[in-house]
């Protein structure tokens, strides 16, 4: 999700130079991102991994950071999502990167897609572990194209915002640009112990917030208001593999604000694919981002159908890396898909409303109401100073950032109103 500093999905970016065909080069499979040999050729294809391919100067610069860098048409085994990741979450990509992919059942190849160059607004807070891993890059959003077994980049920079005109050239690409290709996998493998199957179910059933009992109707007026929990796909339901994230759980306080994301992954999925577009996005925050495991708390796809995004308990407060300064005591929301310009399904809006009415509700938060977050530093709040928030927010509202998109942040009017008629206000 770019800054508003920058390019954005949807805006078309300036005319590139045709690029030749070039012989075929394949791609390496590993978490970190290793050396790749130019004549290797696509091994047989393997469900599950990522390839990870180094980006080359493509005009006559050939130095590093140069201007224009990217890769030639070429084969490569078979993924289904694409990003662009380089050494320094630091550093910012200024310009634009753009794809073309092969389709594996067709053989046609797309036109040029845009992948939005700023995703440093979804991150660990300042100063955190995650943060401070040392396995941390800097990264484009991901982008799903389907099933795909070829693959052609560009990108060019552009001069970085403020950057006077008398500038002799483009501010230099950061260094480390690889092309990452993720194959989602098939969806792990059920249990073998019995008692572990039961106690790990792949969907949480929808469940009222309070048992019908006469005892209890008495009491309920003088309790927090909290909706109904939603049905839930948990992380065994979407297939998670749980070997890929950092053992153990990280616990913020309470949850005070839930942010609206969207995904920045395109429409271009049906919901019977939202699986695999989620255990893609967890190999790409993982594997090639360096994040302990999936940014978001949650995600929501376009069928209204609600997935459990990073572990350690639905019900919990669990840290997330999914709003740049304000991971603490919040929780996010990702929408799949990419809403700049395309409205979000009255499903999805749905679903932001029953998550948020139960989850903010079991922390006492009203969805229609505003409350305080302390900022762990951002390019809106400086760390530390106290911010006056809605307790359903969009990702705007705490980074200036495109997210979550102009057509959904458009509608968390209606999704604020939503939950607060679920929990009964």
């Amino acid at each position: 999700m770019r800054g508003f500093l920058a390019s954005s999905t949807g805006v078309t970016c300036a005319a590139a130079l045709a690029l030749p065909l070039a012989p075929l080069a394949a791609a390496a499979t590993s978490s970190a991102p290793p050396a790749t040999s130019p004549t290797a050729r696509p091994e047989a294809h393997a469900p599950g991994g990522t390839q990870s391919l180094r980006l080359t100067p493509l005009a006559r610069d050939r130095a590093p950071g140069a201007a224009e860098q990217g890769l030639r048409r070429q084969d490569v085994r078979q993924f289904s999502l694409v990003g662009v990741v380089w050494d320094s979450p630091a550093t910012e990509l200024h310009g634009h990167v753009q794809v073309r992919t092969r389709a594996t059942a067709t053989g046609t190849w797309s036109g040029w897609q845009d992948l939005e160059t700023h995703n440093a607004d979804h991150a660990a807070d300042p100063g955190t572990p995650e943060s401070a891993s040392g396995r941390v890059r800097g990264a484009t959003a991901p982008l799903w194209v389907g099933e795909s077994d070829g693959v052609e980049v560009r990108v060019r920079a552009v001069d970085a915002p403020g950057t006077a005109r008398s500038a002799p050239a483009a501010a230099p690409l950061p260094t480390g640009l690889r092309l990452e290709l993720v194959d989602p996998g098939e969806a792990a493998p059920p249990p073998t112990n019995r008692a572990r199957s039961e106690a790990e179910p792949s969907v949480l059933p929808a469940r009222p917030a309070h048992p019908a009992h006469p005892a209890r109707a008495a009491r309920q007026r003088a309790e927090p208001h909290v909706g109904s929990r939603p049905a839930i796909t948990t992380r065994r339901g979407w297939g998670a593999d749980e070997k890929l994230r950092e053992k153990g759980f990280v616990y913020t306080k309470k949850v005070k604000t839930a942010f609206v994301h969207h995904s920045a992954t395109g429409n271009n999925y049906r919901c019977s694919q939202a699986p695999s577009v989620i255990r893609s996005i967890y190999r790409y925050h993982v594997n090639s981002t360096g994040w302990r495991d999936l940014g978001y708390n949650f995600l929501v796809d376009k069928c209204g159908n609600i997935y459990e995004g990073r572990a350690g308990g639905v019900s919990k407060p669990v840290l997330g890396a999914h709003t740049l300064g304000f991971n603490a005591n919040s929780m996010g929301i990702a929408v799949l898909g990419t809403y700049s310009s395309k409205k979000p399904s009255s499903a999805a809006l749905k679903a932001i409303a029953r998550l948020t009415a139960w989850k903010v509700g079991l922390y006492g938060m009203n969805p229609r109401g505003k409350t305080y977050l302390k900022s762990g530093g951002g390019n809106l709040y400086r760390k530390g100073r106290k911010v006056r928030l809605n307790v359903i927010s969009g990702h705007r509202d705490g980074f200036a950032t495109n997210c979550p998109g102009k057509q959904l942040y458009a509608k968390l009017n209606t999704a604020r109103s939503k939950a607060a008629a679920y929990q009964g206000r």
